[in-house]
């Protein structure tokens, strides 16, 4: 059984940073994003590491982990959301103690989601990939940005429903930000391979793939064992994925890696968000990368939806069970807490 958190009013976020901290020069920044969430209501309390950054990392790994193994038994802290993402949270993985968690939601992505994916396979516990803590800064957030409180807000048994954007972000611009942080300028356009209208429906699963294919292979990447152990026998995978900087072939190699490693067995389809990577090995395109999926997999693959580094992001749950359909351009996506 999938187990769900529930986001209270007035919660306690607590903000470590098990991949990368904020270096000094953006202290100003993370600080306007604490004062927006004490505004909305929320009590923030920070840890040591969000306030370094050396070495490509906040701190040494036992020292990140140390941080979080503390918030994470903490039962006074509500929800776990990092700064951002980074680069070495894999680090980290092997002092985590998985014994001692309290049922709390931990939401972000990139790097993160090699924690939050690893949690659910190992524990059950549901996990949320979505929006990092810097970039709730804004005056407001974007109607798709905005979604993730109520999508923590579910309560067990219950469905929650997001559509997808109008526009997204093409590229960052850190030192400009708008009122809503992100400069959302190009029209959204969820494809498929198929061309045609796509339904798909299996338990939600994933993150960013450049740093969660290494959980492949290790005691925090067994798939075939969260599925035994967690789910009903029939229940099929969906996938959703985001690449950060792969280029085609790297990806292609990737995917067919997580195939040969069993954790497409019993896949329904896979999600890719959007990306600006993806960039061609000769002729050989992101879309050949898809099309190549479909074929080896027979299952429907749904592209460029809104996930990843080119906001705004969906909530997605890893372990909730999910319904996603795409028509014209336009997706739904129809999240049941399903225990």
């Amino acid at each position: 059984m999938i187990r769900y958190p529930m986001l209270k009013e007035s919660a306690k976020i607590g903000v470590t940073a098990p991949s990368s901290g904020v270096p000094p020069v953006l202290h100003n920044m993370f600080k306007q994003a604490c004062e927006r969430m004490e505004q909305r209501g929320f009590e923030v309390t920070c840890g040591d590491t969000v306030w370094t950054q050396s070495k490509a990392k906040s701190a040494p790994a036992k020292v990140r982990a140390a941080e979080l193994n503390k918030m994470l038994s903490n039962n006074e802290i509500d929800i776990i959301i990092p700064p951002w993402g980074g680069e070495l949270l894999i680090e980290i993985m092997e002092h985590v103690d998985f014994t001692t968690i309290q049922d709390k939601w931990i939401l972000g992505y990139s790097d993160t989601s090699v924690l939050m994916l690893a949690l659910t396979l190992k524990t059950g516990l549901a996990t949320a990939n979505g929006t990092n803590f810097v970039d709730v800064r804004g005056e407001y957030s974007d109607e798709t940005t905005a979604m993730w409180e109520k999508v923590l807000r579910t309560k067990v048994g219950e469905s929650v429903l997001q559509h997808s954007s109008e526009k997204y972000q093409k590229k960052w611009q850190h030192d400009a930000p708008t009122p809503c942080v992100f400069h959302l300028t190009e029209k959204t356009n969820w494809k498929t391979v198929s061309g045609a209208k796509e339904k798909v429906e299996g338990r939600l699963l994933g993150g960013c793939i450049d740093v969660i294919r290494h959980l492949i292979g290790t005691p925090f990447g067994d798939v075939a064992q969260f599925r035994k152990q967690f789910l009903n026998s029939d229940e099929p995978i969906l996938w959703f994925l985001e690449n950060c900087e792969m280029n085609t072939t790297d990806l292609r190699r990737t995917l067919v890696h997580m195939k040969l490693a069993g954790w497409f067995e019993n896949c329904s389809g896979i999600l890719f968000g959007r990306s600006a990577a993806n960039e061609p090995v000769g002729d050989y395109t992101v879309e050949d990368v898809y099309q190549d999926m479909t074929e080896d997999l027979g299952v429907p693959i749904i592209y460029d939806i809104d996930c990843g580094h080119q906001p705004p992001q969906i909530t997605f749950v890893n372990g909730a069970y999910a319904k996603v359909e795409v028509e014209n351009g336009r997706g739904t996506v129809l999240q049941h807490f399903k225990a």
